[in-house]
């Protein structure tokens, strides 16, 4: 009877160690689930899905460094730590060294492009930009790329340069600078627009030996070479003292109003005004001797009507159509 007694007593025990055994071992792996994840491998995955994958497990990421690398794409995991399939809890910090891709880059192709276009795909590959030239082009429009050195394709250092030539757009026409010197200020912008030049500067000056209205001074001088659209600057000579001395600048594209006072014995008050689209505008208004001349440059480009005034009475109008603007 004690024998059984003591037999149903192991027994019980047993059970009750099975049974303990049992609900520990299924706590401890339910608490163990719970608090740990297993890493995910990162190896050569880009680091915006690698921030997102780590933050849906609960960790965190941390950046050990970056390095060049000939397979493994810029911005892409080079090594993480720890390993993949390493089983960490939640929360924890997850290192990873990313790629700066490879050290050497195919130098892009860059005929054809603008200037600032071809710079920032240079920086974009991690190139720079080195020596600029420029040359006059027929085919290729004004700071687009003709030709650059290395040539595209060639396998170079990143941070290296890129030199660049690039186009000045179609070469100008030359002429032979007109000699100008002697003629008058309306025949000299008639010779200077023929040549599709610009007029520049025209300076009164005043010297008793020359014509009166007479260019005695030009820049550049005749004989020069200039190019289509370059700029020339005229001193003309006149006996007016309230003109001496005056500049009018930029004066391209204009045309050239010319009063003179009759020969008389009295000053007169002499006023102009100009009217182009509803707008006005008093250009002169001073009192001149006789003999005296006024000049008044007047745009091609527009339709305008210029009003001389005698003594403050309308004396004389003249319209002057775009670009067939005449002298008086």
């Amino acid at each position: 009877m004690i024998k059984r007694i003591a037999k149903i007593g192991v027994l019980l025990v047993a059970f009750l160690v099975v049974v303990g055994g049992s609900a520990y071992l299924t706590v401890t792996l339910i608490i163990r689930s719970e608090d740990t994840v297993v890493v995910p491998d990162l190896d050569g995955k880009d680091v915006v899905y690698v921030l997102k994958i780590l933050t849906d497990l609960g960790l965190n990421t941390k950046v050990k460094g970056s390095e060049y690398h000939d397979t493994i794409p810029m911005n892409h995991v080079i090594y993480q730590e720890p390993e993949p399939g390493s089983e960490i809890k939640g929360g924890r910090d997850i290192r990873i060294v990313i790629s700066k891709g490879s050290l050497t880059v195919l130098t892009p192709k860059l005929a054809g492009l603008p200037l600032q276009e071809a710079r920032i795909i240079l920086d974009e590959n991690g190139l720079c930009s080195g020596k600029t030239s420029a040359t006059y082009s027929d085919s290729a429009k004004k700071e687009e790329v003709i030709a650059q050195a290395p040539l595209p394709g060639a396998r170079i250092k990143r941070s290296a340069c890129v030199d660049l030539l690039t186009s000045m757009g179609i070469r100008p026409i030359a002429y032979v600078m007109p000699g100008l010197i002697g003629r008058t200020l309306e025949e000299s912008i008639l010779l200077i627009e023929s040549r599709n030049l610009l007029l520049g500067n025209v300076k009164s000056v005043s010297i008793n030996s020359a014509p009166m209205n007479a260019i005695v001074s030009q820049e550049p001088a005749a004989g020069e070479r200039v190019f289509e659209g370059g700029t020339v600057n005229l001193e003309v000579n006149t006996k007016d003292a309230k003109m001496e001395g005056a500049v009018i600048e930029d004066a391209g594209g204009v045309r050239l109003y010319r009063y003179r006072q009759e020969i008389g014995f009295i000053k007169e008050r002499i006023g102009i005004k100009v009217d182009w689209f509803g707008f006005s505008a008093d250009l002169y208004d001073e009192f001149i001797g006789p003999g005296q001349e006024i000049w008044v440059l007047i745009p091609k480009n527009l339709d305008v009507s210029v009003s001389l005034y005698k003594n403050n009475e309308f004396a004389e109008k003249q319209f002057f159509p775009a670009w067939q603007c005449r002298a008086n």
